[in-house]
């Protein structure tokens, strides 16, 4: 019988096969995990390795020898440091993995004569030389960086695991001692030195053992971090910037969000033609793409099989943020993913903007008020303005903004006054006061990219803090009332997430379910600005352009959320400002978006 439901006998034939080698990973990281928490649990409570899981726990990778606790430990550890690449098809967790097995197998009968314990190694290392060509996924892109993140990681989890090994017996433990004293003791056998608690029979060997495992574990993953050969994150290249331009230049018009592909802090990938491209960067794990491909339609389905090819490769989770309609369908039915509305852009046709009128009253009365506090508005092309004035805008920017950290990616091209973006538009207020400050008469600057040869596309709002209310409303009105004799004919503002929920959900007859969504989303709003960001945009009364996420699968929205807010600045640690890199002959690439300063 061909099609329909599997019958029982091919079900069944399925199932004798063992496992398909797409699950194969997933199925390893798994094991490693669990062996690795099991090998942990034996190094560190006394009472486990006597209790019904001692049968299981003395067959464990590691659990062997004269020092099995200190073993334990490290075999545990290792084992759940190689679960993730292995989940994820890596070729180095591979490798560790093959090599790190069989030693415990040896070792398991050399010491203990267990087969059992040869056993459980020797699956695991079947399954991974017998399904090696789904573990081919190359490195991420890094830095030695990483290095100082693992020492400060394995640190803290080295001192809490000896914690629990110091205080893992208490009836051996001589006297009372402190917290203080106990603590000093683990830092103490991280280091390989005796502290000051000490324990009855041989325990303080088992306690010092297991310490010492620990620091050199550390040590050992922090020397090969450090020493490993260095992949820096992917930039873009004079080479690629010059190709992108040009075909920006022929195909620019068809996506607002276009001109932010030449972020120097992104890569890029053409299709087999050069007649288009997929920017992309890679943020934990997701290759995170924005907007539509750049150049022409027909050769997006080349540049997007280049996309995925890659993805594939390094085994990252593909995902595109903010791409247009069409963008979302070329991107499902080229690679199967699925697509979700993310939000609206609010694009503004210069012909039919008008401050006249009922609706746009508000608005109105806020320029007026403005204008007539003395306040005056410019808006000229990068090029126009002489180097003095771009320093003077690049610094106010800079000190105006609300965060300590910069962001944006998807609708922040990251920099001002390039002398390559020179038809890019800046329009700024300006206020002649008695006693001018560090900038001058300039109060508040807008910074518009280029859309095709008739469009712009807003990138940047900031004004000082200390200026009346409404500078940015008046920036743009001057933006749209210049736009004429500047030959543009559309504007695009600010992206507003779930902008359909939150219009929907405040009319009458919206439902229970509808009305719960939008409420959290004005929660969210007092960290995320989702409802004061929709509400600056409906101010200019748009027309709303839907824009999508496209992904794999469900369960991958949670991570590509998190990606996202990582690559928009939204969740960052920043290192030292002396520890920060910056690529040798490049300008650092702020991230900033509209929303920051709406």
């Amino acid at each position: 019988m061909s099609g329909g439901v599997p019958t029982r006998p091919t079900r069944m034939r399925r199932a004798l096969r063992g496992p398909r080698p797409e699950n194969v990973p997933l199925l390893v990281g798994r094991a490693c995990v669990l062996v690795g928490l099991l090998d942990i649990a034996a190094g560190s409570f006394p009472r486990f390795r006597h209790s019904r899981m001692h049968a299981l726990a003395e067959v464990l990778p590691g659990s062997f020898g004269p020092f099995a606790a200190a073993l334990s430990l490290s075999a545990g550890v290792l084992l759940l440091l190689l679960a993730h690449g292995l989940k994820r098809r890596k070729r180095r967790a591979w490798r560790a993995a093959v090599a790190l097995l069989p030693l415990g197998a040896v070792a398991q009968f050399t010491y203990r004569h267990s087969l059992l314990g040869v056993l459980i190694s020797v699956i695991l290392l079947a399954l991974l030389l017998r399904h090696r060509s789904e573990f081919a996924a190359l490195p991420d892109p890094r830095s030695r960086w990483r290095a100082l993140a693992n020492f400060v990681l394995m640190s803290a989890g080295s001192v809490l695991l000896g914690l629990l090994v110091v205080n893992a017996h208490p009836h051996r433990m001589l006297g009372d001692p402190s917290l203080a004293d106990r603590l000093t003791h683990v830092l103490y056998g991280l280091l390989g030195v005796e502290g000051p608690v000490d324990y009855r029979g041989n325990t303080s060997w088992t306690v010092a053992f297991s310490l010492g495992a620990l620091g050199l574990l550390t040590a050992i993953t922090t020397i090969y971090l450090a020493f490993r050969p260095e992949h820096p994150a992917a930039r873009l290249t004079e080479d690629d910037e010059s190709r992108l331009r040009d075909l920006l230049a022929r195909h620019g018009g068809r996506d607002s969000l276009g001109h932010f592909a030449l972020r120097r802090d992104k890569a890029v990938v053409f299709s087999p033609s050069g007649k288009a491209a997929v920017t992309y960067r890679v943020v934990s794990g997701v290759m995170l793409a924005s907007g539509d491909p750049i150049g022409d339609v027909e050769a997006w389905p080349g540049a997007i099989e280049r996309f995925m090819d890659e993805a594939r490769a390094h085994s990252w989770t593909p995902a595109v943020m903010g791409c247009s309609e069409t963008g979302g369908e070329v991107w499902t039915r080229e690679t199967g993913l699925d697509a979700l509305e993310l939000g609206d852009e609010a694009v503004v046709d210069v012909a039919d903007f008008s401050l006249a009128g009922r609706a746009m009253r508000n608005v109105r009365q806020m320029v007026k008020r403005i204008e007539r506090a003395g306040y005056e508005t410019r808006v000229r092309r990068v090029a126009d303005l002489s180097e003095a004035e771009l320093d003077r805008v690049r610094r106010a920017a800079d000190a105006w903004r609300g965060t300590d950290t910069e962001r944006g990616f998807s609708m922040a091209l990251g920099r001002i006054g390039d002398p390559s973006d020179g038809d890019c538009l800046i329009a700024t207020a300006h206020k002649q006061d008695s006693e001018p400050g560090e900038y001058g008469d300039l109060k508040a600057v807008l910074h518009f990219v280029p859309w095709g040869t008739d469009g712009a596309s807003l990138d940047l709002m900031r004004r000082d803090r200390a200026a009346d209310p409404g500078m940015n409303e008046l920036l743009i009105v001057a933006a749209l009332q210049a736009a004429p004799r500047l030959g543009i004919a559309r504007v695009s503002l600010n992206f507003a997430m779930f902008r359909a929920a939150l219009a929907r959900g405040e009319k009458i007859g919206a439902g229970p379910v509808l009305r719960a969504w939008r409420g959290l989303l004005v929660f969210l709003s007092r960290w995320f600005q989702i409802e004061s960001l929709y509400k600056f945009n409906a101010k200019f009364r748009p027309r709303w352009e839907p824009r999508f996420v496209v992904y794999r699968r469900s369960a991958d929205l949670p991570r590509i959320g998190f990606a996202a807010m990582q690559a928009e600045g939204f969740v960052t640690v920043p290192l030292p400002r002396f520890l920060r890199h910056r690529t040798p002959g490049r300008r650092p690439c702020p991230h900033q978006t509209p929303a920051q300063a709406a």
